[in-house]
């Protein structure tokens, strides 16, 4: 398998592109090619203010340029149709986004992205207390502490006693992050 090298004798091959081992993740033109998308962008993770800015962004220059186009050079609107075809997953993540603003106004963030959150401030942290937890995440103490001891008694997570505090840290790391995890 050729990974890399000159891309004018590259054809198309049937292996995957994460077998070459420095172009993991990444497409034959050495863009990011992942779980979340083309550009990494992951549209689940993205709140409704972030869904609609994101289809406007997109939609207002495709809808200016093609009145531009019909405006000024009447006899060339097939070129609008060249890249007009933008318009509709924008057109549509506008409205999830417009949507999300009524339904998401009584309810609060999944849990599981909560969860997220808070393993992503053990990993930076090293250990947290419930109180470093709610001061790192958008949970309140009790919510931290409910979930730190929830993650510890399914096994996931080391508790440690230290002055009388508990200290919930990830399996085989010390408390602190040593300069190669940086």
């Amino acid at each position: 398998m050729m990974c890399g090298g000159s891309l004018a004798r590259r054809t198309p091959r049937l292996e995957s592109v994460e077998a070459c081992g420095e172009n993991r993740g990444r497409g034959v033109w050495g863009l990011p090619v992942g779980p979340t998308g083309f550009f990494e962008l992951d549209v689940e993770e993205m709140g409704p203010w972030a869904m609609a800015v994101t289809g406007l962004a997109v939609l207002v220059p495709v809808v200016l340029s093609g009145l531009l186009l019909v405006a000024f050079a009447p006899g060339l609107w097939w070129v609008f149709t060249t890249y007009g075809w933008v318009s509709f997953p924008a057109f549509a993540l506008l409205v999830r986004g417009v949507a999300g603003f009524s339904e998401g106004r009584g309810r609060s963030r999944p849990a599981e992205s909560l969860e997220r959150e808070l393993l992503r401030a053990l990993r930076e942290r090293g250990e947290l207390t419930p109180t470093r937890a709610a001061m790192e995440t958008s949970l309140s103490v009790a919510a931290a502490d409910e979930m730190l001891r929830e993650l510890a008694e399914g096994g996931h997570l080391e508790v440690r006693v230290r002055d009388g505090a508990l200290f919930y840290a990830l399996w085989g790391r010390s408390g602190t992050l040593e300069e190669g995890d940086k």
